[in-house]
Order: structure tokens, then C-alpha cells, then sequence
């Protein structure tokens, strides 16, 4: 409009974030196939294409570059395919209207092409049929919990949506590698059972996405419990400061390289493990969740074991931390102490280059005195063969007497001449500096 001054650039995709992926409207009965996929980087255009070629199979317009999410209808009626990119997976979920068979036998992903689905880029991560059926404003029946999950089977479920609603699942991979979750419509709005059946999906994703760091915490563990007892060695061998400082020094800094190295391959899969079990929360939070009689709730279910899991990443991921810091503050007062003995052996050092640099000295005036001898002497003989040269042409010269005198005279000279020379290096050196 003319009265608003020019839009942020980044208005538009901001305000659309929140809108993002919406849910589904659903009308009871339905049935829903959801796989996710862990797809890497390189992945991603082989991903694109292997959605638009359906698209083109089907006849209808391919997704634009940068959409993160889409949905198609697909030709059988009330049959459409919606696909999600997040982060580090994708999401393909197939809604079908109607009952089918009212099993688990008729599932909605049979919808799809054949083949389609198993050439998707990536590694399942989470694959899972739904039910939506319709209530009768009473539990499900312990018959009808096993015709859907198994005699034997431990069962979770609870009212939701304030009692619109009542899910069931038992959070296990089945013969035919996928979970199943029935929705019972007690109420439910088309919008609110799209979002119930949304958030158990993602409950499900989010909860094996977090879980991809236990195994890791599980091999890291064993190896911080010994570096911990290496490094409470290595205190102990400082704090009895033996005189092995550099050999101290060297595995600390050993030690502190393994726990970097360890901090470097783990803190992204641990920080998504916080993530996502934050996310999981949210979503259970987000069913608003009453008991059932005799039922585990989801929230319950997962505070038996998911959040343990949790908790044991966490634990890990934080002393691996703490011992970085630790190896740090022991190498840096090792690192103190070595430094100071190394100034303690510097400053004897320069006492000693001082007293020798002295006892240079003192030999060299020593030299130095001996050589205005020996000059003195020499020049003398010079002067004494003069003497006698012009003797002999006939002067009446006494050479002893002549070498007598030119003696204590050359001596002078020689001494004010290497005196001055001194004098010019002193001064010399004196400008350099």
C-alpha cells in the first residue's frame, strides 16, 4: 500500500514462517503412512529430483526451488502426498480418506507408485501407520488393542485433546518395519485430529532423532572415566612437583587433544539430542493428555525411559566439558610452573654470562696492558736500529741512550692510542643502543 513506507526484505518469509506446514484437515475415517528420512547434504538435489519426476509422472506442476514443503494429490480420490524437508531429514506422509479394510493390513502408503517410495534418498529413520477412527465415547477394548498391536502387547495411550480424542500406540517397529498409532475420533474438528495425528508423528521422529546421540554417550562414556582417572594422576604427580614437569606437560596436552577430539565429533549430535527432546515435550505437552484406566500415558511412558536416555547424553556431553576445562586449568598451572623454573634458569644463566662477560674484561685491560708493552718494546727496537743506523753515517748519536729516552715515550703513546680506540667502541656501541 502507498501510506506504508518499503518493506523489510525478509518481511514476507517471516511472517510465512509460522504458517509453515500445516497440518492436515482430516475427515473420520482416515488412514496416514509417515516415513522420515535422514538425507545429507549431498543429497538434497537427488532428493528434488526424485519428487519432481513423480510430479511429472502425475502430470502436475514440480515444487519451486526453495519450497519446503508441498503437497499432491495423487490421481486415486482423497489420496495426496505431503512431503516436509527439515534440518538433517525429510518427512513423506501419505493421507487416505476412509477406512480401507479398518486395519493395519490396508495402509495408506500402498497409495503410492510402486517403487517410489524405497528409491527416496536417505536411511529411515522413522516409518509408521496411522488409524483414524470413529468412537464411541468409551476406551478401546482389550480385543481391539490386540487386533490392532499384537496380543501381548504393552499399550500406551491416553484421552487428548481435552477428551476429543484417544491415542494409542506401543512406540514398537513391526514385522513390516513400521510403528503404528490408532487415533480415536471422540470430537475431533477436521484442523484438530490433522494436528493430534501431526504431533504423535513427530513425537515419534523426534524422539529417534534424539535418541541417535545415546549411542554415542554409550561409547564415549567408558573413555571419560579413564581419562578422568588419568587426569587426577596427572594432578596428583603436579602436586607432588617430583620434577617431571615436561613429561607431565606433554600428557596433559595429550589428554587435552583426546577430549577436544572427542567435543569436536560429538557436540552436534549431543546439542541435537537437547533439541529434539525438547521438542518431544512440547508435542506431548501440546495433546494435553488425560489418563486412561490402566493405561500408560505417552508422558509417562517417556519419562520412564526416553528421558533417561536423555539424561545420560546430557551427562556426558557436560563432563566431557567439565574435563576440557579441567585439562585446561591443570596445563595452565603446569604450564605456570615450568615457565617460572624456565625464568629461574634464565636469570642464573645471565649471572653467569654477566660474571664471564667481567672476567673478559679484566683479561682484556690484562692484554691490553701487556700489549702497550709489547708494542712499546717492539717500537723501541725500531727506534734502537735507527740510532745505530745513523751512527754508523757518522751522527754523534749514543743509540742506548736514544732508546732510553724514545722507551717511556712510546709507552705513552701506545697507551693514550688504544685508549682512545677503546673510548670510540664505547661510544660507538653507546649510539647503536
Amino acid at each position: 500500500m502507498p501510506f506504508l513506507p518499503p518493506d523489510h526484505p525478509q518481511r514476507r518469509t517471516l511472517s510465512d514462517e509460522v504458517h509453515a506446514r500445516p497440518p492436515e484437515a482430516l475427515q473420520t475415517p482416515a488412514r496416514a503412512s509417515h516415513v522420515a528420512v535422514l538425507v545429507d547434504e549431498a543429497e538434497r538435489e537427488a532428493e528434488r529430483e526424485h519428487l519432481a519426476g513423480l510430479c511429472r509422472t502425475l502430470g502436475i506442476e514440480v515444487p519451486a526451488l526453495e519450497a519446503s514443503h508441498v503437497v499432491l494429490p495423487l490421481p486415486q480420490p482423497g489420496v495426496r502426498l505431503k512431503w516436509e524437508r527439515h534440518g538433517e531429514f525429510s518427512g513423506y506422509t501419505v493421507y487416505v480418506d476412509g477406512a480401507g479394510s479398518g486395519g493395519f493390513d490396508d495402509t495408506a502408503v500402498g497409495c503410492l507408485p510402486a517403487g517410489w517410495l524405497s528409491a527416496v534418498p536417505g536411511r529411515t529413520i522413522v516409518a509408521a501407520h496411522a488409524l483414524l477412527l470413529r468412537g464411541q465415547g468409551q476406551p478401546a477394548s482389550a480385543g481391539q488393542l490386540a487386533g490392532w498391536f499384537g496380543a501381548g502387547a504393552v499399550v500406551i495411550g491416553s484421552q487428548v485433546a481435552d477428551g476429543a480424542g484417544c491415542a494409542y500406540t506401543d512406540f514398537r517397529v513391526q514385522a513390516d518395519r513400521c510403528s503404528r498409532f490408532v487415533l480415536v475420533d471422540n470430537g475431533f474438528t477436521p484442523r484438530q485430529a490433522g494436528r493430534v495425528l501431526q504431533r504423535l508423528f513427530e513425537i515419534e521422529v523426534y524422539r529417534l532423532l534424539a535418541l541417535l546421540a545415546l549411542p554415542i554417550a554409550q561409547a564415549l562414556s567408558p573413555r571419560v572415566v579413564q581419562i578422568e582417572a588419568s587426569l587426577a594422576g596427572l594432578t596428583a604427580g603436579i602436586a607432588r612437583d617430583d620434577g617431571q614437569d615436561e613429561t607431565l606437560l606433554h600428557e596433559l596436552t595429550r589428554l587435552a587433544a583426546e577430549v577436544e577430539q572427542g567435543l569436536s565429533r560429538s557436540q552436534f549430535r549431543f546439542g541435537a539430542c537437547r533439541a529434539y527432546s525438547q521438542l518431544v515435550a512440547t508435542r506431548i505437552g501440546e495433546l494435553r493428555e488425560t489418563r486412561l484406566q490402566g493405561l500408560q500415558t505417552l508422558d509417562e511412558f517417556m519419562a520412564r525411559r526416553f528421558s533417561p536416555a536423555v539424561a545420560t547424553c546430557t551427562t556426558v556431553s557436560q563432563r566431557l566439558h567439565d574435563l576440557s576445562e579441567r585439562v585446561s586449568q591443570a596445563s595452565s598451572l603446569l604450564a605456570t610452573r615450568v615457565g617460572i623454573a624456565r625464568e629461574r634458569q634464565n636469570q642464573a644463566l645471565l649471572v653467569s654470562m654477566n660474571r664471564r662477560a667481567r672476567l673478559q674484561l679484566r683479561l682484556q685491560q690484562t692484554v691490553e696492558g701487556l700489549s702497550v708493552a709489547a708494542i712499546a718494546y717492539y717500537a723501541a727496537g725500531l727506534v734502537g736500529y735507527v740510532a745505530k743506523g745513523l751512527k754508523a753515517a757518522g751522527a754523534p748519536l749514543d743509540a742506548d741512550l736514544v732508546v732510553a729516552v724514545a722507551l717511556p715515550l712510546l709507552a705513552a703513546a701506545v697507551f693514550l692510542a688504544l685508549r682512545r680506540a677503546r673510548r670510540r667502541l664505547h661510544d660507538d656501541e653507546g649510539a647503536a643502543h
